[in-house]
Parts: C-alpha cells; sequence; structure tokens
C-alpha cells in the first residue's frame, strides 16, 4: 500500500516551498528511490528543472521532464499532465513527489507519496484537502513538522 507522508513548512511562500521540494528530492534518490515530480502545470515543471540544477552548487540530481522523452529514463522526473512511464529500459519509479494542488488519480502506483505544506492559504486549504482523501481512503498519512 501507499505511504503518503507530508511535510509541513513554517514559510508562507511559493519559493521556499520549491527550494525544499528540492532538497526533499535529493534526499529521496540519495535513499535510492526513483521519483517523479509531478506539478501544477508546464511553467512550474520548467522552474524546478531550472531549480535542480542550481539549488546546490555542489550536487548534481540527474532529472528531465516527461515532455523531454529522455531515454533511459533518469532517476528523477517532472510532469505536470500524464502519469510517469520509464519504460522497459528503466527500473520503476517508486516515488512521487506531488506538487499540484489536487491528487493525481495514479498516485497509488507509488511505493511512497511526498506533500509538502506551507502556510500559504491557498496551499494549506488544497493540502488540507488532499489529506482528507488519502485519510477517507485508508491510506497510511505522516505529518513531518519542519
Amino acid at each position: 500500500m501507499t505511504h503518503v507522508d507530508f511535510y509541513i513548512l513554517p514559510d508562507t511562500t511559493l519559493e521556499a516551498r520549491l527550494d525544499f521540494a528540492c532538497r526533499l528530492a535529493e534526499t529521496i534518490h540519495r535513499k535510492g528511490y526513483r521519483l517523479h515530480i509531478h506539478t501544477r502545470d508546464e511553467a512550474m515543471a520548467r522552474d524546478m528543472d531550472e531549480r535542480l540544477w542550481t539549488f546546490k552548487p555542489e550536487s548534481y540530481l540527474p532529472h528531465a521532464l516527461l515532455a523531454d522523452e529522455v531515454t533511459p529514463t533518469p532517476p528523477v522526473t517532472l510532469g505536470w499532465e500524464a502519469p510517469p512511464d520509464p519504460g522497459p529500459e528503466s527500473p520503476p519509479i517508486e516515488a512521487l513527489l506531488n506538487l499540484h494542488d489536487g491528487i493525481p488519480e495514479w498516485f497509488s502506483r507509488f511505493e511512497r507519496v511526498a506533500e509538502i505544506i506551507n502556510q500559504h492559504q491557498a496551499v494549506l486549504e488544497a493540502k488540507r484537502d488532499c489529506w482528507q482523501t488519502y485519510k477517507q481512503r485508508g491510506y497510511p498519512v505522516k505529518a513531518h513538522k519542519l
């Protein structure tokens, strides 16, 4: 069954949320998970793509936009519409970092789902609904206050 982790930040800005998403993506990758970052739209995916190149000068997180159709699929992918399909030559993707306001229909194909909440009112409302949806469907949900 998919395990869901909510990371609760004290910050109110979108910048802080996306910066934390980069650090979390790096941690997930370091733990050996293949990761898909699901964004609300193409602009956010491209912003995250740029951030992953620059958020930490001393590290490199191998990643690509799904739209770029890179083969073989790198350990970290970014997309905003369809679920990732790593293809037969790549191992499955085990983790989802959901930066979208809602829950993608296909979230349950992942072992782990990470959600990031900050103190921005729109994010709080959207992620509160996500929390309730996961709980109502019987998924194990854990909160991490940072």
